[in-house]
């Protein structure tokens, strides 16, 4: 992903409005809206952070766990007959269904890297 800064773990996009002549953002892979703004890098990352950093805060005053990113696992929507060809595959490897699709993910991101 292009035009992102991260802090604590969270990813923060960064577009710009010509229009406004200002850079903004918001946390990216969570629900929790965190947004922020600034009239140049500096004060946009400051402000993402600063963001992130009132989300923790405020996380912990009402005593609730902040969102994460990423939990290591989603559902993936596959036809029938792929479904079918990958637990075959799977069987025929010897391995889980879930190894299986692991590994083609890894090498597929290692590839594209």
């Amino acid at each position: 992903m292009k035009n992102t800064m991260e802090y604590k773990g969270y990813t923060g996009s960064v577009e710009y409005s010509d229009e406004d002549g200002i850079f903004f953002g918001k946390a990216q892979f969570i629900r929790a809206l965190i947004s922020y703004e600034g009239s140049n890098a500096e004060e946009l990352r400051q402000d993402f952070r600063d963001g992130v950093d009132d989300y923790l805060a405020m996380c912990e005053e009402k005593n609730i766990s902040p969102e994460q990113p990423f939990k290591g696992s989603f559902n993936v929507r596959v036809g029938r007959d792929l479904h079918r060809q990958i637990a075959l595959e799977a069987a025929r490897r010897g391995v889980s269904l879930n190894s299986l699709i692991v590994a083609a993910l890894e090498k597929e991101t290692h590839h594209a890297a």
